[in-house]
Protein backbone atom coordinates (compact mmCIF):
# COMPACT_ATOMS: atom_id res chain seq x y z
CA UNK A 1 0.00 0.00 0.00
CA UNK A 2 0.83 3.50 -0.68
CA UNK A 3 0.12 5.54 1.43
CA UNK A 4 0.39 10.14 1.48
CA UNK A 5 -0.77 11.91 4.47
CA UNK A 6 -1.03 15.94 4.90
CA UNK A 7 -0.73 18.33 7.89
CA UNK A 8 1.58 20.21 9.52
CA UNK A 9 4.24 19.08 11.93
CA UNK A 10 5.95 21.43 14.80
CA UNK A 11 9.37 21.56 16.79
CA UNK A 12 8.16 20.51 19.99
CA UNK A 13 9.66 21.16 23.40
CA UNK A 14 8.96 18.80 26.30
CA UNK A 15 10.19 16.87 28.75
CA UNK A 16 12.31 16.77 31.95
CA UNK A 17 14.72 18.27 31.55
CA UNK A 18 13.50 20.28 28.60
CA UNK A 19 14.32 18.89 25.26
CA UNK A 20 13.61 19.92 21.32
CA UNK A 21 11.57 17.35 19.69
CA UNK A 22 9.43 17.67 16.97
CA UNK A 23 5.41 16.14 16.33
CA UNK A 24 2.31 17.27 14.88
CA UNK A 25 -0.78 14.78 14.74
CA UNK A 26 -0.73 13.10 10.92
CA UNK A 27 2.78 13.85 11.04
CA UNK A 28 3.22 11.21 14.15
CA UNK A 29 0.55 8.65 12.47
CA UNK A 30 2.52 8.74 9.13
CA UNK A 31 6.14 7.97 10.80
CA UNK A 32 5.05 5.16 13.22
CA UNK A 33 3.37 3.76 10.32
CA UNK A 34 6.95 4.42 8.30
CA UNK A 35 8.78 2.20 10.90
CA UNK A 36 6.16 -0.38 10.54
CA UNK A 37 6.18 -0.45 6.93
CA UNK A 38 9.04 -3.15 6.59
CA UNK A 39 6.65 -5.48 8.35
CA UNK A 40 3.67 -4.73 6.71
CA UNK A 41 4.94 -3.87 2.97
CA UNK A 42 3.71 -0.25 2.91
CA UNK A 43 5.66 2.97 1.53
CA UNK A 44 4.56 6.50 3.48
CA UNK A 45 4.90 9.63 2.40
CA UNK A 46 4.06 13.39 4.18
CA UNK A 47 2.75 16.42 2.14
CA UNK A 48 3.73 19.95 4.66
CA UNK A 49 5.32 22.89 4.10
CA UNK A 50 8.52 24.02 6.19
CA UNK A 51 10.79 26.83 5.79
CA UNK A 52 14.32 27.50 4.52
CA UNK A 53 15.93 27.23 7.49
CA UNK A 54 18.09 24.88 9.22
CA UNK A 55 15.32 23.86 11.37
CA UNK A 56 13.08 22.97 8.73
CA UNK A 57 16.58 21.03 7.04
CA UNK A 58 17.16 19.15 10.16
CA UNK A 59 13.34 18.03 10.40
CA UNK A 60 13.32 16.55 6.76
CA UNK A 61 15.98 14.64 7.65
CA UNK A 62 15.02 12.84 10.49
CA UNK A 63 12.26 12.05 8.45
CA UNK A 64 14.38 10.77 6.22
CA UNK A 65 16.34 8.67 8.19
CA UNK A 66 13.08 7.15 9.06
CA UNK A 67 12.32 5.87 5.60
CA UNK A 68 9.19 9.00 5.18
CA UNK A 69 9.00 10.23 1.65
CA UNK A 70 9.41 13.60 1.83
CA UNK A 71 9.19 14.68 -1.92
CA UNK A 72 5.75 16.55 -1.30
CA UNK A 73 7.26 18.59 1.60
CA UNK A 74 7.45 22.31 0.44
CA UNK A 75 9.20 24.86 1.64
CA UNK A 76 8.63 28.39 1.71
CA UNK A 77 11.66 31.48 2.33
CA UNK A 78 12.05 33.45 5.21
CA UNK A 79 10.09 30.81 7.07
CA UNK A 80 10.12 28.75 10.16
CA UNK A 81 8.60 25.67 11.70
CA UNK A 82 5.44 26.46 14.68
CA UNK A 83 6.67 25.46 17.84
CA UNK A 84 4.89 24.30 21.04
CA UNK A 85 5.79 23.71 24.45
CA UNK A 86 4.04 20.58 26.44
CA UNK A 87 4.13 20.47 29.97
CA UNK A 88 2.53 17.03 32.09
CA UNK A 89 0.71 16.30 34.81
CA UNK A 90 1.26 13.73 36.99
CA UNK A 91 -0.93 11.29 35.92
CA UNK A 92 0.69 11.62 32.07
CA UNK A 93 -2.24 14.48 30.86
CA UNK A 94 -0.55 16.37 28.79
CA UNK A 95 -1.04 20.38 28.18
CA UNK A 96 0.05 22.34 24.91
CA UNK A 97 1.16 25.60 24.34
CA UNK A 98 1.40 27.04 20.45
CA UNK A 99 3.11 29.41 18.70
CA UNK A 100 1.87 28.49 15.51
CA UNK A 101 0.28 31.66 13.62
CA UNK A 102 3.16 32.15 10.82
CA UNK A 103 3.50 28.11 10.74
CA UNK A 104 4.18 28.24 6.43
CA UNK A 105 2.20 25.05 6.57
CA UNK A 106 -0.84 27.42 6.21
CA UNK A 107 0.35 28.88 2.83
CA UNK A 108 0.65 25.50 1.44
CA UNK A 109 -2.19 25.35 -0.65
CA UNK A 110 -1.12 28.84 -2.22
CA UNK A 111 0.12 28.00 -5.39
CA UNK A 112 -1.69 27.31 -8.25
CA UNK A 113 -1.48 23.39 -7.83
CA UNK A 114 0.75 21.68 -5.36
CA UNK A 115 2.78 18.17 -5.48
CA UNK A 116 0.23 16.62 -3.52
CA UNK A 117 -2.85 17.82 -6.05
CA UNK A 118 -0.76 16.57 -8.81
CA UNK A 119 0.00 12.95 -7.00
CA UNK A 120 -3.13 12.27 -6.22
CA UNK A 121 -4.26 13.08 -10.08
CA UNK A 122 -1.90 10.09 -10.83
CA UNK A 123 -2.04 6.78 -10.41
CA UNK A 124 0.33 4.90 -7.79
CA UNK A 125 -1.52 5.46 -4.49
CA UNK A 126 -3.71 3.47 -2.59
CA UNK A 127 -4.51 6.03 0.72
CA UNK A 128 -4.62 9.71 1.40
CA UNK A 129 -4.52 10.53 5.43
CA UNK A 130 -5.89 13.70 6.73
CA UNK A 131 -7.43 14.85 9.99
CA UNK A 132 -9.46 17.70 11.63
CA UNK A 133 -6.42 19.57 12.46
CA UNK A 134 -4.84 19.43 8.57
CA UNK A 135 -8.35 21.75 7.74
CA UNK A 136 -7.80 23.45 10.68
CA UNK A 137 -4.88 25.19 10.33
CA UNK A 138 -5.51 26.50 6.66
CA UNK A 139 -7.14 29.74 5.51
CA UNK A 140 -10.59 29.07 4.03
CA UNK A 141 -9.40 29.08 0.44
CA UNK A 142 -6.52 26.11 1.66
CA UNK A 143 -9.39 24.05 3.06
CA UNK A 144 -11.86 24.20 0.04
CA UNK A 145 -8.24 22.64 -1.79
CA UNK A 146 -8.15 20.29 0.87
CA UNK A 147 -11.67 18.69 0.48
CA UNK A 148 -11.45 18.82 -3.24
CA UNK A 149 -7.90 16.52 -2.59
CA UNK A 150 -9.85 14.46 -0.50
CA UNK A 151 -12.88 14.06 -3.23
CA UNK A 152 -10.23 13.77 -5.74
CA UNK A 153 -8.72 10.95 -3.87
CA UNK A 154 -12.21 8.99 -2.79
CA UNK A 155 -13.18 9.31 -7.03
CA UNK A 156 -9.75 7.65 -8.13
CA UNK A 157 -10.14 4.82 -5.70
CA UNK A 158 -7.68 5.87 -3.12
CA UNK A 159 -8.83 5.08 0.85
CA UNK A 160 -9.70 8.14 2.26
CA UNK A 161 -8.68 7.64 5.66
CA UNK A 162 -9.73 11.25 8.35
CA UNK A 163 -8.78 11.30 11.93
CA UNK A 164 -11.53 14.01 13.64
CA UNK A 165 -8.67 15.58 15.87
CA UNK A 166 -11.13 18.87 17.01
CA UNK A 167 -8.50 21.92 18.57
CA UNK A 168 -11.32 24.86 19.73
CA UNK A 169 -8.31 27.14 19.61
CA UNK A 170 -7.70 26.34 15.94
CA UNK A 171 -11.48 26.78 15.07
CA UNK A 172 -14.81 26.71 16.70
CA UNK A 173 -17.41 23.83 16.86
CA UNK A 174 -19.60 24.91 14.63
CA UNK A 175 -16.84 25.36 11.71
CA UNK A 176 -15.49 22.11 12.45
CA UNK A 177 -19.15 20.73 12.13
CA UNK A 178 -19.73 21.89 8.59
CA UNK A 179 -16.39 21.08 6.94
CA UNK A 180 -16.91 17.78 9.00
CA UNK A 181 -19.91 17.51 7.28
CA UNK A 182 -18.50 18.60 3.62
CA UNK A 183 -15.82 16.19 3.77
CA UNK A 184 -17.33 13.01 5.30
CA UNK A 185 -18.88 12.12 1.68
CA UNK A 186 -15.53 11.14 0.41
CA UNK A 187 -13.99 9.15 3.77
CA UNK A 188 -13.91 5.43 3.66
CA UNK A 189 -12.55 5.01 6.74
CA UNK A 190 -12.59 7.48 10.14
CA UNK A 191 -10.59 7.29 13.23
CA UNK A 192 -12.91 8.89 15.42
CA UNK A 193 -11.60 10.61 19.22
CA UNK A 194 -14.80 10.06 21.42
CA UNK A 195 -13.63 13.15 23.12
CA UNK A 196 -13.63 15.27 20.53
CA UNK A 197 -16.35 14.13 18.55
CA UNK A 198 -18.78 15.01 22.07
CA UNK A 199 -17.32 18.45 21.43
CA UNK A 200 -19.42 18.80 18.56
CA UNK A 201 -22.60 16.71 19.29
CA UNK A 202 -22.47 16.75 23.23
CA UNK A 203 -24.13 14.17 24.74
CA UNK A 204 -24.31 12.02 21.94
CA UNK A 205 -24.07 8.19 22.43
CA UNK A 206 -21.53 6.19 20.48
CA UNK A 207 -24.32 4.46 18.17
CA UNK A 208 -25.39 8.24 17.36
CA UNK A 209 -21.88 8.90 16.03
CA UNK A 210 -21.21 6.08 14.13
CA UNK A 211 -24.53 6.73 12.96
CA UNK A 212 -23.83 10.29 11.46
CA UNK A 213 -20.72 9.05 9.76
CA UNK A 214 -22.34 5.99 8.14
CA UNK A 215 -24.97 7.71 6.42
CA UNK A 216 -22.79 9.59 4.33
CA UNK A 217 -21.13 6.30 3.34
CA UNK A 218 -18.10 5.95 5.72
CA UNK A 219 -18.17 2.19 6.11
CA UNK A 220 -15.47 1.83 9.05
CA UNK A 221 -15.15 3.61 12.05
CA UNK A 222 -12.75 3.15 14.72
CA UNK A 223 -14.41 5.07 17.88
CA UNK A 224 -11.14 6.12 20.01
CA UNK A 225 -11.21 5.98 23.97
CA UNK A 226 -8.56 6.78 25.47
CA UNK A 227 -7.89 4.06 28.34
CA UNK A 228 -11.47 2.12 27.59
CA UNK A 229 -12.06 0.06 24.85
CA UNK A 230 -12.42 1.02 21.25
CA UNK A 231 -15.05 0.28 19.66
CA UNK A 232 -14.94 -0.58 15.61
CA UNK A 233 -17.80 -0.69 13.22
CA UNK A 234 -17.94 -1.91 9.74
CA UNK A 235 -21.40 -1.69 8.20
CA UNK A 236 -23.30 -3.19 10.75
CA UNK A 237 -21.06 -5.61 13.00
CA UNK A 238 -19.48 -3.93 15.85
CA UNK A 239 -16.47 -4.80 17.79
CA UNK A 240 -15.02 -3.17 21.03
CA UNK A 241 -11.62 -4.13 22.44
CA UNK A 242 -9.85 -2.76 25.23
CA UNK A 243 -6.11 -1.99 25.90
CA UNK A 244 -3.77 -3.91 28.25
CA UNK A 245 -3.69 -1.56 31.42
CA UNK A 246 -0.37 0.59 31.24
CA UNK A 247 1.87 1.84 34.14
CA UNK A 248 3.33 4.16 34.59
CA UNK A 249 2.18 6.54 31.87
CA UNK A 250 4.80 9.10 31.46
CA UNK A 251 3.41 10.97 28.39
CA UNK A 252 0.00 10.53 26.52
CA UNK A 253 1.31 13.30 24.02
CA UNK A 254 0.55 11.45 20.27
CA UNK A 255 -1.41 8.46 22.24
CA UNK A 256 -4.02 8.69 19.39
CA UNK A 257 -2.04 9.16 16.43
CA UNK A 258 0.35 6.28 17.53
CA UNK A 259 -2.95 3.88 18.27
CA UNK A 260 -3.92 5.36 14.21
CA UNK A 261 -0.55 4.57 12.86
CA UNK A 262 -0.76 0.98 14.57
CA UNK A 263 -4.22 0.01 13.04
CA UNK A 264 -3.87 1.55 9.44
CA UNK A 265 -0.26 -0.30 9.25
CA UNK A 266 -2.59 -3.71 9.90
CA UNK A 267 -5.82 -3.02 7.98
CA UNK A 268 -4.53 -1.67 5.31
CA UNK A 269 -2.86 -5.14 4.83
CA UNK A 270 -6.19 -6.61 5.07
CA UNK A 271 -5.79 -7.67 9.12
CA UNK A 272 -9.39 -8.10 10.68
CA UNK A 273 -10.65 -5.18 12.41
CA UNK A 274 -9.42 -6.62 15.81
CA UNK A 275 -6.74 -7.59 14.88
CA UNK A 276 -5.73 -4.04 13.68
CA UNK A 277 -6.95 -2.25 16.93
CA UNK A 278 -4.84 -4.94 19.09
CA UNK A 279 -1.57 -3.67 17.09
CA UNK A 280 -2.75 0.04 17.66
CA UNK A 281 -3.40 -0.68 21.49
CA UNK A 282 0.17 -2.12 21.68
CA UNK A 283 1.99 0.73 19.79
CA UNK A 284 -0.26 3.04 21.85
CA UNK A 285 0.86 1.94 24.96
CA UNK A 286 4.72 1.39 24.07
CA UNK A 287 4.53 5.58 22.96
CA UNK A 288 3.29 6.97 26.33
CA UNK A 289 5.84 4.89 28.27
CA UNK A 290 8.05 7.19 26.92
CA UNK A 291 8.44 11.71 26.75
CA UNK A 292 7.28 13.21 23.29
CA UNK A 293 5.27 12.66 20.78
CA UNK A 294 7.72 10.36 18.74
CA UNK A 295 9.68 8.04 21.01
CA UNK A 296 13.42 6.37 20.02
CA UNK A 297 12.78 3.51 17.63
CA UNK A 298 14.57 0.72 19.46
CA UNK A 299 11.55 1.25 22.20
CA UNK A 300 9.01 0.00 19.78
CA UNK A 301 11.42 -2.80 18.86
CA UNK A 302 8.87 -5.84 19.29
CA UNK A 303 6.70 -3.99 17.37
CA UNK A 304 9.18 -3.73 14.14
Amino acid sequence: MNIIGFGECMLEISGAPLALRFGGDTLNTCLYLARLAPRYGHKVAYATALGDDQLSTDLVNAWRDEDLDCHWVEHREASSPGLYLVTVAQDGERHFHYWRSASPVREYFASVQTRLEQTLAQDGWDAFYLSGISLAILPPAGRERLLACARLARERGLEVIFDNNFRPRLWSAEQARDYYHRLAPWVSLALLTEEDELALYPGAPVEALISRWQRHGCRELVIKRGAEACVIALDRQRWTLAPEPVSPVVDTCAAGDSFAAGYLAARLRGESPVASARLGHRLAATVIRYPGAIIPRDAMAALL
